[in-house]
């Protein structure tokens, strides 16, 4: 009963600590996205999060910490959901489901993918190691769904699956956000639906 009671206890820290770290993150990416990382000061993030500053340096040992764990915790989360949208798909129905995935999750974190945009293509940055390494991530994703058609001859063989899936992510990642700024009206399946139709006019997909 003990142990029990012991296992409970540390479950409850660890789930406080994330939904603690997850405030961090939201508070950060806001301001980080509104601003940008230089004007951006901890005392800041700690306000909007709701946590004193030292909750801050506790969860993360710098500013440049915790941006570096804001790239890959958002990264990280599209490809999960990328991973489960596409899971028993082939590959021409997965590719449409990348585009869902990725296009609903930028309406959900508009202000990451505005931040992951102005960054993707800095080198000047101290996190490039990180930009690069959370870049690989998310696409990869789609790399792996375009290597598999490849495979199966749903894709011609002159396809790369490499260059097709930077050019897919870069351009899922641009129409999302001029969706969200220009025309939010717009239902996401629509705008799934019209750019799945622009890579359709390709023979290649």
């Amino acid at each position: 009963m003990e142990r029990r009671t012991l296992s409970n206890a540390a479950d409850g820290r660890t789930r406080r600590r994330d939904a603690t770290r997850l405030k961090i993150f939201e508070a950060a990416v806001g301001l980080i996205a509104e601003q940008g990382f230089t004007a951006t000061t901890v005392d800041e993030i700690a306000e909007r999060a709701g946590v004193a500053k030292g909750t801050v340096f506790y969860n993360f040992a710098s500013k440049t910490a915790l941006y570096e764990e804001l790239l890959r915790y958002g990264v990280g989360l599209l490809a999960e959901e990328s991973r489960t949208a596409i899971e028993g798909l082939p590959p021409r129905e997965a590719i449409t489901a990348l585009i869902g995935a990725q296009l609903s999750y930028i309406q959900r974190y508009q202000a990451f993918a505005q931040l992951l945009l102005a960054e993707m293509w800095r080198t000047n940055r101290e996190w490039q190691q990180t930009i690069l390494l959370v870049r690989e991530q998310a696409i990869s994703v789609i790399a792996e769904v375009l290597e598999a058609g490849v495979e199966s001859g749903d894709f011609p063989p002159e396809l790369d699956p490499r260059i097709s899936a930077s050019a897919l992510f870069g351009a899922g990642l641009v129409v999302a956000l001029d969706w969200l700024i220009f025309s939010p009206e717009r239902p996401v399946e629509e705008v799934q639906a019209g750019l799945v139709a622009v890579l359709r006019s390709r023979p290649s997909l």
